[in-house]
Order: structure tokens, then sequence, then C-alpha cells
């Protein structure tokens, strides 16, 4: 733990200070004043004729309390009355030890006072000599007068010429330290630039690395998103709560920026319709993405139109590729899928499967995956189910599935999560449903992909959830 002036209640931390001023000579005080020349402005500097004074300036600029007097141990420790460190709770070698990382001292202005100290009468008297031109009014001590080229600009910390002129006629070692503070000066900066260029080419690197993995979602036009929605067929089941989902992912991929059009109970040729204008549509040129969702009955491999002719999941994703889609060339092509890959059913009276045909046998899940995703690159197969089994949709509050899905994109959009940590937490959420009171019947979900970089939308400007 740190040190500090800590287990001292306000009037013993005053009488501490108050003692510390007492034992302090004209001397010490104008060298504190001098090391504080960095931290308190010059009018209040010249104002102070005690350490008292200082110390009631130190607390008015928050830079000393009753939680915390580093300060005052270091400047003991600097002016040597290193005995009276003892006051506040410190020795000589903690405020050696801490220096470094709390101390406030510029080591420009401790080399200027080392120097003070160093300097003997006679050099004194030589240094106002050389610098009688400069400084007309004669100081009385050496700080007064190093307080004085600064006043004249004579002396910073980045122009130490007339300071090393003085010194060259005084004394080698003078200049020593001079020119070791001038070194030492010159390798903190060297390790800072360093790091500092490290630092930036770092954070350059991390950011064109994070860059890099995503794809680009800048466009003012987000994408297509269209929506096929089956619900009555020939002879199949009417599919009851299919246009809650409909109405959900409406919402969400608007919400996300995408113009989203609905399409109702279209035939086969219908379909194959939409999806050839939709793959020659202009706007893919001016957009970052795609979205396809198909809400109907299914079975293994395949999806249903309303007049209940079946169409490959993969001739579906083709009419997307980069021969036949030029404009969604390295853009996301993402597919979600509400239908049974089986024709497996449910009891009950609220649940359905999404499958061709009704029967009362339950089957078993048989989890096959199957890839029905081209080989090209950059698509999204989002899939109620593995193959080979039903998919549950409620008939008034919609398929899990579809729920599961608008729920996490709505909720972690907005922080940033990529697309496939979203179907993850759908995944979760979806299986750990059931469709009879036992538990025993279950519906996984499935993803497939092609995707290359991560699929991170950017956060609508209303970041309220839907």
């Amino acid at each position: 733990m740190p040190r500090s002036c800590i287990n001292m209640e306000d009037d013993n931390y005053l009488e501490k200070l108050l003692f510390i001023s007492e034992n302090l000579g004209h001397n010490d005080i104008e060298a504190l004043k001098f090391l504080c020349s960095d931290l308190i402005s010059l009018g209040n500097l010249e104002n102070i004729n005690s350490a008292r004074q200082l110390f009631e300036q130190l607390m008015r600029d928050d830079l000393l309390n009753k939680e915390n007097c580093f300060l005052v141990a270091e400047l003991l420790f600097l002016i040597k009355q290193k005995h009276l460190l003892c006051q506040i709770g410190y020795t000589k070698e903690e405020v050696q030890k801490e220096l470094s990382t709390k101390g406030k001292i510029s080591s420009y202005r401790i080399m200027l006072y080392n120097l003070s100290e160093e300097i003997t009468i006679e050099d004194f008297q030589h240094a106002k000599f050389l610098l009688r031109d400069s400084i007309p009014k004669p100081p009385k001590c050496f700080l007064s007068l190093l307080r004085n080229m600064e006043k004249q600009e004579l002396l910073s910390k980045n122009y130490l010429e007339k300071l090393e002129f003085v010194c060259k006629n005084l004394s080698k070692s003078l200049l020593k330290r001079i020119n070791q503070y001038k070194t030492e000066k010159e390798e903190k900066n060297l390790s800072v630039a360093s790091g500092l260029a490290e630092c930036l080419w770092n954070t350059s690197l991390q950011e064109n690395m994070e860059q890099a993995t995503r794809y680009e979602m800048t466009s003012k036009h987000r994408g297509l998103c269209i929506i096929f929605n089956n619900c009555t067929f020939k002879t199949m089941d009417y599919r009851e709560g299919s246009c809650k989902d409909a109405g959900e992912l409406n919402s969400v991929f608007k919400w996300l920026g995408f113009t989203v059009t609905i399409h109702e109970n279209k035939t086969k040729e219908e379909m194959e319709n939409i999806l050839h204008l939709c793959k020659n549509d202009s706007k893919h040129q001016e957009s970052d993405c795609f979205v396809c969702c198909i809400l109907t009955h299914g079975n293994s491999g395949c999806v249903y139109s309303s007049d209940d002719k079946s169409i490959a999941i993969k001739e579906l994703l083709n009419y997307f590729t980069a021969n036949q889609c030029p404009g969604l060339i390295n853009k996301p092509k993402l597919f979600f899928f509400q239908a049974c890959q089986g024709k497996d059913a449910q009891e009950g009276v609220l649940l359905e499967a999404d499958a061709r045909s009704v029967n009362n046998s339950l089957s078993v899940p048989k989890n096959i995956p199957q890839m029905y995703i081209p080989k090209e690159a950059d698509f999204l197969l989002g899939m109620a189910t593995v193959d080979g089994c039903f998919a549950v949709r409620h008939i008034e509050k919609g398929s899990w599935y579809i729920q599961a899905l608008c729920h996490y994109l709505k909720h972690l959009v907005p922080r940033e999560e990529d697309i496939l940590s979203i179907l993850t937490m759908v995944n979760n959420e979806v299986s750990q449903q059931a469709a009879d009171k036992k538990g025993k019947i279950k519906q996984m979900p499935q993803p497939a992909f092609t995707l290359r970089k991560k699929v991170i939308f950017p956060v609508p400007s209303d970041k309220s959830p839907l």
C-alpha cells in the first residue's frame, strides 16, 4: 500500500505541517519556493514568506492534503531536511523508493537546485559578473540569479546554453551536472518517443487488424432485406404465428438500416422471379450487406413455396454468388430459414412443426449437419434446426428461432457483438426450450458459413431496444 498521511486527524495533520514550517530557515524556504516554481504561479510565490504559507498555497491548489502529503516529503528530501520526514510518517528510503512514480518536482528544477548547492560564494560572484549585462539588478543568491535568468528568458528546460556558458567558466563539475541532465533528458525523450511510437503503432495495428477483420458497414444504404412469409399452402397446414415472425424481422432489420420487403404466400415461380430481380438490383452496389429470411414449411435440404413445390436451399443461395450477383462481391450475404428439415411433428395444441406432413410419431433429432451453402465466400446460412429435425413454431408467439434471433439482435447489436456471437446466443436460448412437458423434445439451430470477416452491424442512432 503506498505511503501517505493516513490515520491523521485534521488538527494533527496541520500541527505536523506547522511543526515542519517552524523548523525550516530562510534558505530552506527560498529553496522550497524555487523547487515549487513549476507548481505555483509566480504571483503567488512572491507573496510567500514562510513554509506554512507555501503549504497553504499547495493545499489551495489541491497538491497537498491529509490523505496525500508525499509532496512535502519530496521537498524535505530534496532540501536535505530528512530528519523532519518522520513528522509525516516517512523515512528517506521510502521517499527515495517512491520518487520515480509519485514525484512532482521536475528533473530540470532539481538539476538547477543541485547546482545552487554546489556553487561557492566566489562562483556566485563570478556568475553575477558574467551576467551583469543581462541581469542589471544584482541577485542575493544563486537561486535568485536562476529565477532572474528564467524571467529574462535566458534559461528554460529547453534552453541551457547561457547557463552552460556561465558554468564552464566556474567549474567543470557544474558543467558535468548540466550535461548529465541533458543526457538523461534525451534518453527519456527517446524512450518516451519510442514508447509513444510503439503505442501508436500497436494502436494503429490493432485498429487496422480490427478493421481488416470486419466487413465494411459504412454505406448510407445498409442493404436489402427480403422476407418470404409463406403461410398458406395447397395441401400443407396453415402456418399460424408466422406473421408474428415476419413482423419482428421487418421491425428489427429496418432498425438496423435495411430496406425491407415482405413477400407473402408466393409460388415457386414467383419466388424465383423475386430472387432473380433482387440479384440484379442496382442498390447492391451502394450497400454493405444483403439479408434474406424464409419462413415456410421445409424438408431435408429444401423449403416449400405456397404451391407446395420444393426449392433446394442451395439453389436459393446460388442466386447471390459472385458470378450471379457482382454487386454483392466481398459483402456478407445472410440467410435465415425458419423451416423444418425433417418430417417430425409435435404434440400439443399451441405447438406445431414446420414440416410438410403432420403425424403423431415423434422421432429423436438426428443432428446430421448438412452444408447447403455455396463454396463461394461471404455467405451465412442460419437454420432454425439441424438436418432431419423439426423446427418449433408457437401459433401465437411465433417460432422459437426467429423470436430468439430478433431478441438477441436488438440487445447485442448495441454492444457491437458480431453475428456469429449473436447466433451462438440464439443457439443457447433455443436449445434450452422444450416442446413437451418432460423436456425430452428439443430444438437445436445450426449456422453454417463461409464468412471471412466479422459481421458487426453499426449501432443504430436510436440505441434503445425496440
